[in-house]
C-alpha cells in the first residue's frame, strides 16, 4: 500500500508534467499567433513605435541566428533546436521529481522557444522576428526568442538558489 508521502509526491510530479506541457503548448500558442499578425506584411522599415522609447516593432525575415550567426542555415538550425529541445524535455521528465516549480518552468520557456522558432524554419524557411529595442542594437526577435532567454535566466536563478540553499544546510 502506498503511504501518504508517496501518493503526494506523484501528485507533485503529475502536476509538474502537466504545468511543463500547459505552458510549452500556450507560449508556442502565443508566438505562432504574434507572429502570424505579420504573414502579409514586407520586411523591413519600422511598423510601429517606439513604445515608452523601449521597442520598435520591425518585421524581419531572419535565415540565422541571433546576431546574424549562422546566416542561411534555417533548416540545420531548426533541427539542431529540436534535437536540443528533444534533450531538454527527455532530461525534465527523467528528473521530474528533484525539479523544482522554478525549473519546471524555465525547461518549458526554454523548450517553447526553440519548437516556436523551428516551425518558423521549416513552415517557412525563415523565423519571423518583429520586437526591436530601440534603444540600444540588439537583434530584433519574438516571443520564441523571449521564451528561450528568460528560461535560461530562470534555470540560471534557480541553480543559484539551490546552491545557496545547499551552502545553508553545510552551516547547521
Amino acid at each position: 500500500m502506498a503511504s501518504l508521502n508517496d501518493t503526494t509526491k506523484s501528485k507533485g510530479t503529475a502536476a509538474k508534467a502537466v504545468a511543463f506541457l500547459i505552458i510549452v503548448i500556450l507560449w508556442v500558442l502565443v508566438d505562432q499567433l504574434t507572429k502570424n499578425h505579420f504573414a502579409d506584411m514586407q520586411p523591413g522599415g519600422i511598423l510601429a513605435g517606439p513604445f515608452l522609447g523601449l521597442v520598435d516593432i520591425r518585421l524581419v525575415h531572419n535565415t540565422g541566428g541571433a546576431w546574424g550567426l549562422f546566416s542561411d542555415s534555417t533548416f540545420g538550425l531548426g533541427v539542431f533546436s529540436l534535437i536540443v529541445c528533444l534533450a531538454i524535455a527527455v532530461f525534465f521528465f527523467a528528473t521530474i521529481k528533484q525539479t523544482s516549480r522554478l525549473q519546471t518552468i524555465a525547461f518549458a520557456f526554454i523548450v517553447a522557444g526553440g519548437i516556436g522558432n523551428a516551425i518558423d524554419r521549416f513552415m517557412q524557411g525563415y523565423v519571423v522576428d518583429f520586437i526591436e529595442f530601440s534603444f540600444f542594437d540588439f537583434p530584433v526577435f519574438n516571443v520564441a526568442d523571449i521564451g528561450v532567454t528568460c528560461g535560461f535566466a530562470l534555470l540560471v536563478i534557480s541553480m543559484l538558489v539551490m546552491m545557496r540553499a545547499d551552502g545553508n544546510e553545510g552551516d547547521r
